[in-house]
């Protein structure tokens, strides 16, 4: 006998005017609590922070390019400080993560969880011995 699986509500997505403020640091309304968990830790979760790093320096990187000088000074100021800012911001995801969640609302340490028991899951899926096509799933 087959189940039939119920896919997951959609979470409340913030307009684009609080995904600014969120992507600056600010905070969401607490219906937004979920969508902040799934979107630091589901797959993609680090393209998405390093999208939001960019976004945050993109108005330095603004005023490097409106600063009167020859253009060579102005991108290389531009592209050195994008790269140096986006080193920083790699350096520090999982704690930056970690903190949205926190603000979120979540206990410390929720974000790192998820995405340790998601990894521990997908390896232990792909290591069963008899799944065949999808069958065996852990779902």
């Amino acid at each position: 006998m087959r189940t039939q699986q119920t896919a997951a509500p959609a979470l409340p997505r913030p307009g684009a005017l609080r995904w600014l403020r969120y992507a600056l640091g600010g905070g969401l309304p607490e219906r937004f609590a979920p969508w902040v968990l799934a979107d630091t830790t589901e797959p993609g979760w680090i393209r998405r922070h390093v999208a939001r790093a960019v976004v945050q320096m993109l108005p330095l990187v603004a005023l490097c390019l409106l600063v009167p000088m020859p253009w060579a000074y102005r991108v290389s100021a531009a592209l050195g400080g994008l790269l140096i800012g986006l080193t920083f911001s790699l350096a520090f995801m999982v704690e930056t993560t970690e903190h949205r969640v926190a603000k979120a609302g979540y206990p410390a340490g929720t974000a790192a969880a998820l995405r340790e028991e998601r990894t521990e899951r997908a390896q232990l899926e792909r290591r069963a011995p008899y799944r065949v096509d999808g069958a065996g799933s852990f779902d």
